[in-house]
């Protein structure tokens, strides 16, 4: 897909209603072929909107008006390409914990969490983090958390009385990040889209969270690491595999045999993905309006409900 394409996309499906200021400027660099130019000279996986525009403002592009920005872009363009290089779009959005919270809840205790694709691990918390699911609130037994999620539910949403006890956090990423080191917590808020700044906020608390007790986040492929996580968990607990807005970066091949993988597994498997990535899943979706930037919460792949990208809401349509 050629960039002006992709950024024209990310303005129109994603940015929009979200973002503004990125809805403006991705639309402005999809009309600007010098700038584009620029980033064809990037490996194509290395081209997307969310990974340029990070890159962009941890190097200094970061103004509102789009010929001031284009100037900065230009002129740090040596730096902005290094940084897209190295880094991932690893959003590690906490928030998504709200859309999981409901489905966790329902499984035997303990658990022991599993998260592929797992960043910083930041989700790999949902019994540190108090909830708002309308009027009705969930926090921790030791008191309210410093982070706390909001969601808003439509449907019978079978929301819990208490957080379930977790006593094992693991994970999996190509390039896991530490939520105690300085620079990947700037990195990390730099994939946060502007306007958006209480999930800022959201997100270094939940950093501090995870710096006081860190998990164990494996560097690798998640097919190839999923099984010895598994196997390492203990053994009275409910194993849990789960990834939020992952296997959108997976080939069909790839996720297919991640299908086989984790399916072969003892335990059980949350997923929390756009309606197109696993399509196996699409003839069990009832008809719901406007669903194409929400993701699907199933468990075991049986599909549970629309969430919104940053577990912001839940739409349920599972039994409750």
């Amino acid at each position: 897909m050629h960039p002006a394409q992709r950024f024209r996309e990310f303005a129109l499906r994603e940015a929009r209603g979200n973002s503004p200021l990125y809805h403006r400027r991705a639309l402005d660099i999809a009309a600007d072929p010098d700038t584009l130019a620029l980033i064809a000279a990037l490996p194509p996986d290395k081209q997307q909107p969310n990974l340029i525009l990070a890159a962009a403002r941890v190097n200094g592009a970061n103004t509102e008006r789009y010929q001031e920005f284009r100037e900065q872009f230009h002129a740090n363009w040596p730096a902005i390409a290094r940084t897209a290089l190295t880094r991932r779009t690893q959003t590690n959005e906490a928030g998504r914990a709200a859309s999981l919270l409901p489905v966790l809840a329902a499984l035997p205790e303990p658990l022991s969490l599993i998260e592929v694709g797992a960043s910083a691990g930041l989700c790999l918390y949902p019994d540190r983090f108090s909830y708002r699911y309308g009027h009705t609130g969930v926090d921790p037994e030791e008191g309210p958390s410093p982070v706390v999620l909001s969601c808003t539910t439509t449907g019978p949403v079978p929301i819990p009385a208490r957080l379930p006890r977790v006593v094992y956090r693991a994970g999996v990423d190509l390039n896991p990040l530490d939520a105690a080191d300085s620079r990947d917590r700037d990195w990390l808020a730099a994939l946060v889209w502007p306007g958006q700044e209480d999930r800022v906020s959201r997100l270094r608390a939940a950093c501090a969270i995870a710096a006081a007790d860190p998990p164990e986040v494996v560097a690798g492929d998640l097919i190839e690491k999923v099984t010895g996580l598994v196997a390492a968990a203990p053994r009275n607990s409910t194993v849990v595999v789960f990834h939020s807005a992952v296997l959108t970066y997976l080939s069909p091949e790839a996720r297919t045999e991640f299908r086989s993988t984790v399916r072969a597994l003892p335990c059980h498997w949350i997923s929390q993905e756009g309606p197109a990535v696993l399509p196996w899943l699409t003839g069990q979706l009832p008809e719901r309006d406007s669903c194409a930037a929400r993701l699907v919460v199933a468990l075991d792949e049986v599909p549970l409900a629309y969430a919104g990208p940053h577990g912001q809401s839940l739409d349920w349509f599972g039994v409750g």
